[in-house]
């Protein structure tokens, strides 16, 4: 009986340990939920914040070389266009009151999309 006893315990020993060890593999970190104050907003440019953002996203779809939509978002003059009419923002932040891009994507993280809103309240300098 004993015997008995020893193997019951190891099963139930080794379905903690695999049960413990699924779960724990299930874990993943987000950055933004571990550290919220990670999205630095405090030195945002057209040209060293913005361009990359549009240019990983964006210009697949909306370059010079690339135009779905009739829409451009190459060059601070184009961009600038987007800003002023809220579509830049609305479509990115998928509010329903633009088309949400990018699109058939998941929206953009929210750092980014902060670091663009940032950008266009501080009047979306051309620097």
């Amino acid at each position: 009986m004993p015997e008995r006893q020893i193997i019951k315990s190891m099963k139930r020993l080794a379905l903690i340990i695999f049960i413990s060890l699924f779960i724990a593999s299930c874990y993943y970190d987000v950055e933004e939920e571990l550290y919220p104050n990670g999205c630095g907003t405090g030195s945002i440019t057209f040209t060293s914040t913005i361009v990359p953002v549009l240019k990983n996203n964006c210009y697949d779809c909306h370059s010079s070389s690339n135009v779905q939509g009739g829409v451009i978002l190459e060059g601070y003059a184009n961009v600038k266009t987007y800003v002023s009419n809220g579509k830049l923002l609305s479509s990115i932040k998928h509010d329903g009151n633009s088309f949400a891009m990018p699109q058939g994507e998941p929206k953009l993280s929210d750092c980014l999309i902060n670091k663009i809103e940032t950008w266009i309240n501080n009047g979306a300098p051309n620097n």
